[in-house]
């Protein structure tokens, strides 16, 4: 077998990883084609139909044998459960603030994620921060009092999603490589297969479901959902193995940009002084964590530094 390249391994993993951004980052675009379904159907469908995508992936790859083997080990299946409560709080506040008009504070709730893992490292973890990671977490508290006063209003939509998608990034980390990608998403969603039922039928009772009602190509972009969900995941996984944290940290940036132009100048989302103000300072609060990382990552790591990245749903 010919040995592997690392300087094109590297590059590759790059690739993987901006692909994957990328996709999230226009994500907000695909659900909105969705219209009319509400996000309470939105999500009920995309649980079941990545469900099924798994299954599907699982048998085309011939890995149950590794989900089988999750299985029997209780610590990983408590944790996949917690891992599938955060994603759902996540994937139903995103789209809630997809369909609602709130592409743009659901950017802000990505672009806060990376300071409320580092948080989450001292809280949780015990882990020691450098004072430029000190510096960046008061500049983004300084950055959500901004726009709570100026704006008018509580960022509770950005705030849940950099909450909730920080602690699945914790989770994840305590799973590490015992769960691969594809089993994690196969297990998540079938904890949640339950909820997503229980969720179509209120929905059915309450207002009735858009599925099967508009056209056969709203129908099949619905049960595209799965993949939607499964392949920036499977993308994201491919980069993280082969890039180093330094680089996936920086390319996490590309999601939250992207949502943030599409909720700006796509859909006209407004954006006032006072917003302005709160989001400059988060990216000043980003700027200086990443010119810290870039710095820590020239010298030898230590244990107790907080800078590991998750990735973006």
């Amino acid at each position: 077998m010919t040995p592997l390249d690392p300087a094109r391994e590297r590059t590759l993993g790059g690739v993987y990883a901006f692909a994957a951004y990328v996709l999230w980052g226009f994500m907000p675009l695909y659900f909105l084609v969705l219209a009319p379904m509400g996000p309470f159907e939105v999500v009920s469908w995309r649980i079941l139909f990545s469900l099924i995508f798994c299954a599907v992936l699982l048998t085309v790859l011939r890995t149950w044998r590794k989900l089988i083997a999750i299985l029997r080990t209780p610590r990983l299946v408590l944790w996949t459960i917690v891992a599938g409560i955060l994603i759902y709080i996540n994937w139903q506040v995103f789209l809630i603030s997809t369909l609602t008009g709130h592409v743009i504070e659901g950017s802000l709730g990505y672009f806060i994620n990376p300071i409320v893992t580092v948080l989450l490292g001292v809280l949780v973890l015990k882990e020691r921060l450098r004072a430029a990671q000190w510096v960046a977490i008061g500049i983004a508290v300084i950055a959500v009092g901004v726009i709570v006063v100026g704006y008018g209003s509580f960022p509770w939509i950005a705030l849940t999603l950099a909450a909730s998608f920080g602690t699945y990034g914790l989770v994840k980390k305590q799973i590490g490589p015992s769960v691969d990608a594809v089993s994690g998403l196969t297990l998540e969603s079938l904890w949640l297969a339950p909820i997503a039922i229980v969720q179509a039928i209120v929905v059915a009772v309450t207002g009735g479901l858009v599925l099967g009602t508009v056209s056969p190509g709203h129908t099949a972009l619905v049960a595209l959902a799965g993949v939607v969900t499964a392949v920036p995941l499977l993308f994201f996984a491919a980069g993280a193995r082969r890039s180093s944290l330094t680089v996936i940290g920086l390319l996490q940036f590309v999601a939250p940009i992207l949502q943030f132009i599409t909720g700006a100048w796509i859909l006209g989302e407004p954006m006032p002084l006072e917003r302005w103000i709160g989001f400059s300072l988060v990216w000043l609060a980003l700027v200086v964590l990443s010119v810290d990382s870039l710095r820590a990552a020239r010298r030898p790591r230590r244990r107790n530094d907080a800078d590991d990245v998750a990735p973006v749903v």
